[in-house]
C-alpha cells in the first residue's frame, strides 16, 4: 500500500516562525518511507521558518514552492501546518489537513472556516483535538507558552520599574534583534536574567510570581522560566487552591500573576477591577497565557505586547498573546513535533487508528452542525 504524501505548508500568519515538522521529524518520516514535501520558507522575514530549507533537504525531504499545497496532487496528499489559514481567499479545501483551525468552539467565523473543507471534500484533523483515549492532547505548545509568557511578564515588571511614567513595553523586535523571536531558550534566559538583576537594583527585591494552573503544561513552563530567570518566590497554585472561588487577595500580594488554567466553563474571576482598587496592591503584571484568542476585543500582539488596565493606584499591565510559543520557535517546534511524530507515523492507518479516527469523526460531527447550504460539496 502506497503511503500518503505529507506536504508541509509554509505558515502565512504574521510573526509565526514555528513549524509542525522539523528536520528531525521529517527525517524520521522519510526513513519510514513517507514521501515528505516541504514548502520553501517564506521570504517575508515576519513569516520566515526557524529551520533553514537546507536542513529539511538534508533530512531527505523534497523542497517545493511556497503555497504549492493549494494545487498539489493527488487530493489524498495530507497538508500539514500549524496556525489557521488566512481567509482572504476562502476557496474550498480538497485535501486532508492536519492543522489548528480554531472553528470547533463557536469562535467568530467558524462556519466559514469549517465549510471550506465541507465544500471542497477535504477533511480537517484539528491538532487541538488529536487526543489519547484519556482525552489528553497528543501534542501541545502549552509548556513553551507558559515559559515565554512568564519570561515576558518578568521583562515587563522590570520595564515598569525603569519607566515609572507608564511608557509601554515596546515591540518584541526591539529586544530580539528585530527578529521577533529568540534564537534559543539560552538567549532568552540570558536577557531575562540581566533584566531581573536590573529590576532588583531598582526595587530592592525580586518579584513574587504567582502561577495558577501550575500543574499543567503551561503552568510547568511558567514556573520553570521564573525559576531559571532567578525568581526565588514562586507560588504554585492549581485546582485545590482556587476551589473556594475568587477574587484572591494572594494575587494582589504578588508582583506578577501568570494565568495558565484551561477554562471550560464560567467561574468567578481570579482578579477584577474592584479588587485592583484595594490599597497596598503589589500586583503590576498579569500574563494571561490562557487568553481567549478569538475575543474580538483582544488588542494584544507582539508588536504591542502589553495593555494597561484602567484602575486607580499603581499601573497594572496585561499580557494576552495567542502565540507566545513563537518567541521560542525552535524549542517549541521540536517539542511539539516530537510529540506528534508517533501519530504522524500512523497516518497510513488513519481510518482505524483511534487518534485519527476520533479526529475525523469529530470533523464530521461538526460539519453536520453547519447550515445546509454551507456544508454542500461544490461540484
Amino acid at each position: 500500500m502506497a503511503l500518503p504524501t505529507l506536504h508541509l505548508r509554509a505558515e502565512d500568519k504574521t510573526m509565526e516562525h514555528r513549524s509542525a515538522l522539523t528536520p528531525t521529524t521529517a527525517h524520521a518520516l522519510v526513513e519510514a518511507r513517507y514521501p515528505v514535501h516541504v514548502e520553501r520558507s517564506p521570504s517575508d522575514p515576519l513569516r520566515k521558518r526557524i529551520f533553514d530549507d537546507a536542513e529539511f533537504e538534508a533530512a531527505g525531504a523534497t523542497l517545493v514552492p511556497e503555497g504549492s499545497w493549494t494545487s498539489t496532487d493527488p487530493a489524498s496528499t495530507i497538508v500539514v501546518g500549524l496556525k489557521e489559514l488566512q481567509d482572504h481567499d476562502p476557496f474550498p479545501l480538497k485535501h486532508p489537513h492536519v492543522t489548528f483551525a480554531h472553528c470547533y468552539k463557536g469562535q467568530g467565523g467558524w462556519e466559514k472556516t469549517l465549510s471550506r473543507w465541507a465544500r471542497g471534500g477535504g477533511v480537517l484533523y484539528d491538532l487541538e483535538f488529536l487526543q489519547e483515549d484519556s482525552g489528553r492532547r497528543v501534542a501541545a505548545f502549552g509548556y513553551h507558552a507558559g515559559f515565554a509568557g512568564a519570561a515576558l511578564a518578568i521583562k515587563t515588571w522590570v520595564w515598569q520599574l525603569a519607566h515609572p511614567d507608564g511608557t509601554p513595553l515596546p515591540g518584541v523586535g526591539s529586544f530580539t534583534d528585530n527578529k521577533g523571536y529568540y534564537e534559543s531558550e539560552e538567549d532568552m534566559m540570558k536577557q531575562i536574567q540581566a533584566d531581573l538583576a536590573q529590576g532588583e537594583k531598582i526595587a530592592g527585591h525580586k518579584p513574587r510570581v504567582l502561577v495558577i494552573g501550575a500543574l499543567g503544561r503551561c503552568g510547568r513552563g511558567a514556573v520553570d522560566a521564573s525559576v531559571k530567570a532567578g525568581c526565588e518566590d514562586v507560588l504554585k497554585w492549581d485546582m485545590d487552591e482556587t476551589a473556594k472561588g475568587g477574587p484572591f487577595d494572594e494575587i494582589l500580594e504578588s508582583d506578577i500573576f501568570v494565568n495558565c488554567i484551561y477554562l471550560s466553563e464560567k467561574i468567578p474571576p481570579f482578579v477584577d477591577t474592584k479588587s485592583l482598587e484595594k490599597p497596598n496592591r503589589k500586583l503590576s503584571v498579569v500574563c494571561d497565557v490562557s487568553c481567549d484568542t478569538t475575543n474580538p476585543n483582544n488588542p494584544i500582539t507582539f508588536a504591542s505586547p502589553t495593555v494597561p488596565v484602567e484602575c486607580s493606584g499603581p499601573l497594572v499591565t496585561v499580557i494576552s498573546i495567542d502565540h507566545l510559543p513563537s518567541l521560542l520557535p525552535r524549542e517549541a517546534s521540536e517539542a511539539f513535533s516530537s510529540a506528534l511524530l508517533p501519530h504522524l507515523l500512523e497516518l497510513k492507518n488513519r481510518t482505524t487508528n483511534p487518534v485519527w479516527k476520533r479526529a475525523e469523526d469529530l470533523y464530521h460531527e461538526k460539519v453536520a452542525t453547519l447550515p445546509v447550504d454551507m456544508a454542500k460539496k461544490e461540484i
